[in-house]
């Protein structure tokens, strides 16, 4: 009798380790960023430094059928010559797991300052665009997309 309750006890401890187990695993992905996580990432990169707005067309779709391919389109006007240039590109979503979603780097030897690609977004939210030009200056595109079908699980 006292093997069997030996038993029970391995077994609602193997049980309990393997919920603990897939609640470690599946936490961070329930953890969306904000808006506060993505200016803590800018933050991260650029300090205080003032945003212009202009010269960055984000293309991104107002109403995202799909979460899961999400195709975001960035261009920065920009002569792309050796004193004038796009030196790098940042795209953030607040209300992803992670708030930065891609970085591109450019030079003059690039002719354009033009990225595509296709993004997951987990809902609705808001994604930000960041060009740093070779002079310093740092412009600012916002757009918020309307995720009906989520990205990530959902």
């Amino acid at each position: 009798m006292v093997l069997k309750s030996v038993e029970k006890t391995r077994r609602e401890t193997l049980a309990y380790a393997a919920i603990a187990g897939l609640a470690a695993l599946l936490a961070p992905r329930m953890s969306m960023a904000d808006e506060q996580a993505v200016a803590a990432e800018i933050n991260k990169l650029y300090g205080d430094k003032k945003f212009e707005s202009g010269k960055i067309k984000l293309d991104v779709p107002e109403i995202a059928e799909n979460g899961l391919v999400v195709p975001v389109t960035v261009d920065v006007e920009s002569p792309m010559t050796e004193s004038d240039y796009v030196k790098a590109v940042h795209v953030f979503a607040d209300g992803n797991p992670l708030p930065g979603i891609v970085s591109y780097k450019f030079t003059p030897a690039c002719g354009k300052a033009s990225a595509s690609t296709r993004m997951r977004l987990a809902q609705t939210q808001n994604v930000v665009c960041l060009a740093e030009m070779s002079n310093g200056k740092l412009h600012m595109a916002k757009a918020s997309v309307k995720v009906t079908i989520g990205g990530c699980g959902g």
